[in-house]
């Protein structure tokens, strides 16, 4: 049995994972595959594979992007979840900011720097035509540290997943000004080239795997009161999100690759482009 180390968000989009790993899928390709939940995120899951404290991570592309550019080494394997990521913008229940142009020149939460929560701030002020230059930032490590920023006032806003933050706003802890959708595909697969190189035919069993569970995930008889007991959403909210939610069994594409640097470039959070081989490998399946 060999040992495999992955880390990805505590979220409904990392289901299929779970439910591959309690019913022993990988266990039967002799693969031990060990899962560490991280909520604090894609910077973090970045340090990891920096570190060698993860051989796996299920993570923002933006945010892996952007680090291998800066020299993680690692690569993308394959698109996890195709369609965008829905950032739902908050503010804390008892804020004055109402609209989105309230939150000009103010401080935004983030899980720390280089995280989908920093990034995506940056995206969201080029929508609205606001000086990246005016940014500021808070670093609250996860969800509850931010949930402590708005409400004691260290922070103005909050961006983070719309689904995962929704039941804040429902009990009233947080109000949602906006959304702002990610303009690539929002979770891709990662590993690192110490691990790429070594087990290669190890990572081609675990994408056979997964690709076999996100492929049926929707027609799972109940899959929407699965998702809504284990991550304590409302069934509504589920459906919603499994409409418009699309996994991936392919690579991310060399334009898609050249979008996003250049995205990220105009943003200033890269100061320059590598080519699309020293982001993306593609493992033999």
């Amino acid at each position: 049995m060999k040992t495999i180390k992955i880390a990805g968000v505590p979220e409904h989009f990392n289901l299929p994972w779970h439910l591959a790993i309690e019913e022993g899928a990988f266990e039967e390709r002799g693969i031990d595959l060990e899962w560490t939940d991280v909520p604090e995120g894609t910077g973090k899951m970045c340090n990891m594979l920096r570190e060698g404290t993860t051989d796996i991570a299920i993570i923002l592309t933006e945010g892996i992007v952007k680090d291998i550019v800066g020299g993680n080494p690692s690569k993308i394997v394959q698109v996890f979840v195709q369609s965008p990521l829905y950032w739902g913008i908050h503010v804390g229940a008892q804020s004055n900011h109402k609209t989105l142009n309230d939150l000009k020149n103010t401080t935004t939460a983030i899980s720390r720097y280089g995280s989908g929560s920093h990034l995506m701030a940056y995206v969201n002020a080029n929508n609205n035509g606001w000086d990246h230059n005016d940014l500021k930032f808070e670093v609250v490590n996860n969800i509850n540290g931010a949930v402590d920023a708005l409400t004691n006032g260290t922070a103005d806003y909050f961006m983070w997943e719309h689904f995962t933050t929704k039941p804040l706003v429902d009990k009233g802890i947080f109000r949602r000004i906006s959304d702002c959708p990610t303009p690539w595909p929002c979770f891709v697969i990662a590993v690192r080239e110490e691990v790429l190189n070594k087990n290669a035919s190890l990572i081609s069993h675990i994408l056979e795997v997964i690709n076999t569970y996100t492929e049926d995930f929707k027609d799972i008889p109940s899959i929407d009161r699965m998702l809504a007991n284990r991550y304590e959403q409302k069934v509504e909210d589920i459906q919603e999100w499994l409409s418009i939610t699309r996994w991936s069994q392919e690579n991310i594409s060399p334009i898609m690759i050249k979008n996003i640097q250049e995205q990220l470039a105009l943003l200033n959070i890269i100061d320059h482009s590598v080519s699309y081989n020293e982001i993306v490998q593609n493992v033999t399946l």
